[in-house]
């Protein structure tokens, strides 16, 4: 049980100086970003629906985000950009980066001591076993960028007449 509330513990604190550092350099950033050479980047569908949802539901969401895969950097970036008051964005990210944490330690650790387990018992399994968890994670991730490049424009990203 130590060893999980020390690994919590340190990815509590991992996790506040990351998530609030977003929240910073997003609350620095403001209007500003959306004009510069980020603004591209700012305005993909990820960051449009992080920054509506948001606006509709605020704190709540940024704590839910830390729940998320890819999620929770733009909805950290966006709460800042868009001005959230400290009062609102510090409670949830506490308790949405202690929710990150727990998980992270608990089913982190998990893994790491099967894993610890498998090359420990059976080497050939395990590196067997990794192999094919990076096989998949590089599928997943070829897939995702073929998909992206091959979707139609959106009505959003037409060019401007000037």
């Amino acid at each position: 049980m130590d060893e999980i509330a020390l690994t919590a513990g340190a990815l509590y604190v991992i996790v506040l100086l990351r998530a609030g550092g977003t929240f910073a350099v997003g609350w620095l950033a403001g209007a500003g970003a959306r004009r510069s050479r980020f603004a591209g980047r700012i305005s993909s569908a990820k960051f449009q629906r992080a920054e509506r949802a948001i606006q509709r539901w605020g704190a709540p969401v940024v704590a839910v985000s830390f729940l998320t895969v890819g999620f929770q950097t733009a909805a950290n970036f966006l709460a800042g950009s868009m001005r959230m008051p400290l009062p609102r964005y510090l409670p949830a990210l506490f308790v949405g980066g202690a929710l990150w944490a727990l998980i992270y330690a608990t089913a982190g650790l998990g893994v790491l001591k099967v894993l610890g387990r498998l090359f420990a018992e059976h080497t050939a399994l395990g590196v067997a076993g990794v192999a094919a968890l990076l096989l998949a994670a590089s599928a997943l991730v070829l897939y995702r960028r073929r998909r992206t490049a091959a979707a139609p424009p959106s009505a959003d990203a037409a060019p401007e007449e000037a």
